[in-house]
């Protein structure tokens, strides 16, 4: 196995539970970092086998009380809460109606005796229940349990050189692998620095430092009421081409790159005077095309080094 390979296949992540929320001020935690919430997915309010009944009935409004906890034993949260109540009668479209929603912390609902079906989400965690509101009696409060936390997502290269943030990106998948092979999109394009807020369990995290072929992936587990960290490890580096007539010279202008990785691969294209790429650690080959003439140069890419490559048209 060549350098290269071993260095795309590497990853060192160091996921640590820096804040556990309290229970008093569990969603605090969540404020200090920008947040990433996205059009939150709901989850197939259809999947209930429950026999609903008829029509929900237009009898006198009764007031439904809800509220959500990270956890079951957790305080109600007091923010950051999407409410959607929907009819269990599908419309003419095939979806579920909307009767009412509400944004913050616990809601409170004037809703006619019958069944609904209630969601809240919390970012991208989300939790649904059946609702039967009766016609006599006591309404109970509804307490749905989210069973979430939130993740942080970094990475450094090398040992600890920090990324810049624009050339940094995550995808989050599920764990679990589709019959085709592939795992399910949670999240794309996620910059660092940002609180994801999803349903505990375990998430597949792909990390790209640049466009070319600086690559990582990690399994990161997300615990209920607790906030994780976690810094992803790149072998990458960013590298400068230039072709130049002395060393230390100016870049010469209407040059063609191409990068080849030691297996003779092609890796990354330029037309470019001075073209600025990331390649994971390993053993490359610049070819400088210019006036019909091709120069090339071996070069070594070490993590976490940023460096000039300079091809001298005398090579």
């Amino acid at each position: 196995m060549n350098r290269l390979s071993r260095a795309a296949r590497f990853v060192s992540v160091v996921a640590t539970i820096f804040l556990a929320l309290t229970p008093a001020h569990g969603e605090d935690a969540f404020k200090s970092f920008k947040q990433l919430d996205g059009s939150t997915k709901m989850p197939k309010l259809n999947a209930f086998s429950a026999t609903l009944g008829g029509a929900i009935q237009t009898q006198t409004a009764r007031n439904v009380s809800m509220e959500a906890r990270l956890t079951s034993d957790g305080e109600p949260m007091q923010q950051g809460l999407s409410w959607r109540v929907f009819s269990p009668i599908p419309g003419a479209d095939g979806k579920l109606p909307l009767v009412a929603s509400a944004e913050g912390g616990a809601a409170d609902f004037q809703l006619a005796p019958g069944d609904y079906f209630v969601n809240v989400a919390f970012g991208r965690a989300g939790a649904t229940k059946k609702l039967t509101v009766p016609g006599e009696g006591e309404v109970e409060k509804q307490v749905l349990v989210l069973d979430a936390g939130g993740i942080i997502l970094n990475a450094v290269s090398g040992p600890d050189a920090r990324i810049p943030v624009k050339d940094l990106r995550f995808d989050v998948y599920s764990s679990e692998v589709q019959a085709d092979g592939e795992r399910g999109l949670v999240l794309a394009n996620v910059p660092p620095n940002t609180i994801i807020r999803l349903n505990a369990g375990t998430y597949h995290i792909v990390s790209e430092y640049g466009s070319v072929n600086a690559v990582v992936r990690a399994d990161i587990k997300i615990e209920a009421g607790k906030l994780t960290e976690a810094v992803m490890q790149h072998h990458a580096s960013q590298i400068n081409l230039k072709l130049v007539a002395e060393p230390g010279g100016e870049a010469i202008a209407d040059t063609a790159w191409s990068v080849l990785a030691g297996s003779g691969d092609v890796v990354a294209e330029s037309v470019s005077a001075f073209p600025v790429m990331v390649l994971a650690e390993g053993e490359y080959t610049a070819v400088a095309r210019n006036k019909d003439k091709i120069y090339q140069k071996d070069f070594a890419v070490n993590a976490g080094r940023n460096e000039d490559v300079e091809v001298l048209l005398t090579q």
